[in-house]
């Protein structure tokens, strides 16, 4: 019962910071705030992601015990059965590792063309670019 409050306490406070974040890039004029709630809303984007691969109540990690360099033993079905129940997904990891470095490089190239606009417009305030641009 517990473990169930804490895992809705954790999918809530991650749908707020979803929300804020949406919020955040909707509701601030400025290019510079925009690009941090972008950066916030990619990140718990991969939170989710995560979260979708654990298995209620298991942090195994997608490791088969008894493997080692040097020793490779055949597992039983039981074993692998047992394995699969426990560990967590890791397709959702090697998803979220290749996101996060898709997001840094948007992030970097969307950094890079708010310098230009700065240096442009002289201002990151979008009202105000669209302003200057209309001249």
């Amino acid at each position: 019962m517990i473990e169930a409050a804490i895992w809705w306490y954790i999918y809530s406070l991650t749908l707020a910071i979803v929300v804020m974040s949406l919020y955040g890039m909707a509701a601030r004029p400025n290019l510079l705030k925009k690009l941090i709630m972008f950066s916030i809303l990619g990140d718990t984007a991969n939170l989710m992601a995560v979260m979708l691969g654990v298995h209620s109540g298991l942090i195994q990690p997608p490791v088969f015990p008894g493997i080692s360099f040097t020793d490779h033993p055949l597992p039983g079905v039981a074993d692998l059965e047992s394995f699969a129940r426990t560990a967590v997904d890791p397709i959702p990891q090697v998803l979220v590792v290749t996101a996060i470095v898709i997001g840094l490089a948007v992030l970097v190239f969307l950094s890079y063309v708010a310098m230009l606009l700065y240096a442009k417009y002289g201002t990151l305030d979008v009202r105000e670019i669209g302003r200057r641009r209309s001249e």
